[in-house]
């Protein structure tokens, strides 16, 4: 398989500031295969320790601190001598031994010429933050599910990948139809790297699902491991919620579709355990599109899964769904068009995306993203429908330079009326498939508008050259 991550591991392999790189992420998303897989390609050898197997490692590490004698260890633990920029260094599960993850402070002080790069659980991690934690001492990557970009490239459809890469919009049209295809099976595959194996081994579908609910189960075993005995019920019922409350027209998460009777300080530390885990990811609501977006952040949000392949197993879709032309698509009212949408801002672009929604309730924008000094929205469409009545409120209200609308429907770009004095917005028509690229297309500084950063900088727009540009008329 092939993982982008590896491009972001070269930029650390050569950085001359280069710190320990610590792996985060959720249990089974790829971890131990992405730093082997960098070794083998990057390195002369590979010193892998892995701590809850590597018992005498383990002890020698909760010995002391001492860097000199902690890498003779370690090159009498791996058979070979470590040359600084030919060998690389892998602590795995390193929440087992609180000490390795310790020690990353004075691999980055006292041994940087060395490559290491450590991975665990993100729980175990968690509760070294307090004491032990090598803040401001290591360089942290999170790895997310397979995107939709890696698994066209698992399945070896390269072409693909280079094609909606290049940004051509009538190529891309001309092959939507094959585009859509491959979505529908990634929106039931998913990005889990076990799962995406199966499928490409076998194209066996149920299969796939086995694989799924092998993973479901054991991430509920882990809240039963892991998580205060007092919380792991709310865990589970929140757990188990989590379709119901992507099912609605209006998705934002709510106590009683957990349990009548339950509020949110009930659910607080139930939540947030399922958070740090990575497996849930919130999306906060703002009611102002203003910078800085923490700022105006509010109490509602919605929640969504770690994978979309994870929840359509969770809310039990079956397979034959694809074979069923769109209907895919109108599973859950789109639930599985967003759950995949924000996957793939966070997996492929690092985005953290928020929602909006107007204060009387009648009008929500799925996501707003941040692109240099500029809110974009976001509008996700399941199928091929363009109505975008919410859009057209939000970008109207706020006088939008550029919007999203994400859908089946083909690739294209045209102008939204803002007013009556003549502003205009960039309306990018962007298939599901590709959105993706959402980042690379958008124009620094927007289109046409008259409002910056929430600064009225001009009384009018004047006229809006074929280029996009905007000619101010003051």
């Amino acid at each position: 398989m092939k993982r982008d991550a590896i491009t972001q591991l070269l930029r650390w392999k050569t950085d001359s500031l280069r710190k320990p790189m610590l792996l985060l992420g959720a249990r089974q998303v790829g971890k131990t295969w992405l730093m082997k897989e960098f070794g083998k390609q990057e390195f002369s050898n590979v010193a892998y320790i892995r701590f809850d197997l590597d018992e005498q490692v383990k002890r020698n590490f909760e010995q002391d601190l001492n860097i000199k004698r902690l890498l003779q260890v370690i090159q009498l633990h791996a058979g070979f001598r470590l040359i600084p920029g030919k060998t690389l260094i892998i602590f795995d599960e390193i929440q087992e031994c609180p000490a390795a993850l310790t020690s990353l402070k004075y691999f980055c002080e006292e041994a940087p010429e060395y490559h290491v790069m450590a991975a665990g659980s993100l729980l175990g991690l968690y509760e070294h933050k307090g004491t032990g934690f090598p803040v401001g001492k290591v360089d942290m990557m999170t790895l997310y599910p397979m995107s939709f970009r890696e698994f066209l490239s698992a399945i070896d459809k390269e072409l693909y990948v280079e094609l909606l890469d290049s940004d051509d919009e009538t190529m891309v049209n001309n092959f939507s139809a094959s585009l859509t295809d491959m979505l529908k099976i990634y929106y039931y595959v998913g990005g889990m790297p076990e799962a995406v194996k199966a499928y490409v081994q076998t194209g066996d579908f149920n299969r796939v699902r086995a694989i799924h609910q092998a993973l479901l189960l054991g991430y509920q075993r882990d809240f039963s491991k892991h998580a205060p005995k007092e919380v792991t019920p709310r865990i589970s019922l929140i757990w188990d919620s989590i379709p119901a409350q992507l099912s609605r027209e209006n998705k934002k998460f709510t106590c009683k579709t957990v349990e009548p009777g339950l509020r949110m300080r009930d659910l607080e530390v139930a939540l947030q355990w399922l958070y740090d885990a990575g497996l849930l990811f919130s999306i906060p609501r703002i009611s102002k599109p203003a910078i800085p977006v923490a700022a105006y952040k509010e109490a509602a949000f919605k929640t969504f899964f770690l994978d979309v392949g994870l929840l359509a197993a969770h809310a039990e879709l079956p397979a034959k769904v694809i074979l069923e032309g769109n209907r895919i698509f109108c599973e859950f009212k789109g639930a599985l068009a967003e759950q995949y949408v924000q996957q793939e801002l966070r997996a492929t672009s690092g985005l953290t995306p928020v929602y909006w929604s107007a204060d009387n309730g009648r009008a929500e924008v799925d996501f707003i993203i941040q692109h240099e000094m500029e809110l974009v929205p976001i509008e996700v469409k399941a199928e091929s429908n363009l109505q975008a009545k919410s859009l057209k409120v939000y970008c109207r209200k706020f006088h939008c330079a550029q919007a999203i609308r994400t859908s089946m429907a083909l690739w294209n770009e045209q102008t939204m009326p803002l007013d009556d004095v003549g502003s205009v917005c960039r309306l990018i028509n962007l298939p599901l498939y590709a959105v993706y690229r959402a980042p690379a297309i958008l124009r620094v500084g927007g289109g046409c508008s008259r409002v910056r950063l929430g600064r009225l900088v001009e009384k009018s727009c004047g006229k809006c050259g074929k280029d996009g540009t905007c000619v101010p008329k003051f």
